[in-house]
């Protein structure tokens, strides 16, 4: 089995040789603005797929194409002779579409700041559906019992001392609600 390593070492050597020979030794008019951004390999060594952009239309794109398949021969040998591998591997351009992908993803985000936008613009409008506080705040309560108390009026004492039995604590209320059985 090949070391993956090595076959990341081949996949840029192919990578760079192809960009120099695209540079220097090809003169097909047809050639337009090309980039090479990637080759990879397959782990046998055998077969090469190189990615390229070209600057321009779709026109520069397809004349493009067409002048790599043409050279295609001399690049496999240079290639091949430059590796100094056993088989020459074959060569493949596939054309690299990521100037559309990243401008895809571009209006992608815009849409979506967009609409993260008109969600602040509406969440800045809304009103609560109910109280803007819908729960009791103790403050309230302890307001209310102070206001009671204040205007002098207050419940009378149902339990007060002049009661019959006031005081006096029966033996099954004795335990009632005290804590681990004591007495109140």
């Amino acid at each position: 089995m090949t070391d993956p390593a090595k076959v990341r070492r081949h996949a840029e050597r192919v990578r760079e040789l192809v960009a120099s020979v695209v540079r220097s030794q090809i003169k097909d008019p047809r050639l337009g603005m090309i980039t090479i951004t990637d080759a990879r390999i397959t782990a046998d060594l055998r077969d090469a797929t190189v990615f390229y952009t070209v600057l321009g239309d779709a026109a520069a794109q397809a004349g493009t194409a067409a002048a790599l398949d043409s050279a295609n021969g001399m690049l496999r040998s240079t290639v091949g002779k430059a590796l100094g591998l056993r088989h020459s591997p074959t060569l493949t351009f596939v054309l690299d579409d990521v100037q559309d992908q990243v401008k895809h993803i571009d209006d992608l985000l815009a849409a979506a700041r967009n609409a993260d936008a008109e969600v602040q613009r509406l969440a800045a409008q809304a009103k609560y559906a109910g109280d803007a506080q819908p729960y009791r705040v103790e403050s309230d309560e302890t307001e209310t019992e102070t206001d009671e108390s204040e205007s002098g009026e207050s419940e009378p004492d149902v339990t007060g001392s002049d009661a019959p039995g006031a005081g006096r604590v029966t033996p099954d209320e004795g335990t009632a609600g005290a804590p681990d059985g004591e007495r109140r």
